[in-house]
């Protein structure tokens, strides 16, 4: 018997986002799903460095954007970019995995729960992955093709 829901969150250009739980019936947390495609600006020689810098940043950026009356503090980031294949011109596929645990039951469906997710989302692109100054973020492994006309 399947109890897990997922609901995609659009309005996001260079990300696929989507939140959900694994028990609809007594939901006592909310994970949050945020998927892209990351392109290094420049060289390095260690990325394990910088991905550890950014998921650290994105903790303390999380704490700032929690709602604490759905929310109850508690988090688990888990972000999933493999820092051996990182190389400039090449993207990589990174997952970034919030669970948010509830401080009392809120209806998955609620308009507050889902305006309160695109709020952290809407900080974390904007204070962690758009101030990056090593990563750029695309929707798509491959960037589209201008397509000439003869």
């Amino acid at each position: 018997m399947k109890k897990g829901k997922s609901i995609k969150i659009s309005g996001f250009k260079d990300y696929k986002i989507n939140y959900g739980t694994v028990d609809f019936k007594s939901m006592k947390s909310v994970y949050l799903v945020i998927q892209s495609w990351v392109e290094p600006i420049m060289d390095l020689e260690s990325w394990s460095s910088v991905v550890n810098t950014l998921r650290r940043d994105i903790k303390h950026k999380l704490l700032d954007a929690i709602d604490s009356t759905i929310f109850n503090g508690r988090t688990i980031v888990d972000l999933d970019l493999r820092t051996s294949g990182i190389q400039e011109g090449k993207r990589s596929f990174m997952n970034l995995e919030i669970t948010l645990f509830l401080d009392e039951y809120i209806d998955f469906k609620s308009e507050d729960l889902k305006k309160s997710l695109q709020n952290i989302c809407k900080h974390i692109i904007r204070n962690s992955f758009r101030s990056s100054r090593y990563f750029s973020f695309h929707l798509s492994k491959s960037s589209p093709q201008l397509k000439l006309i003869c």
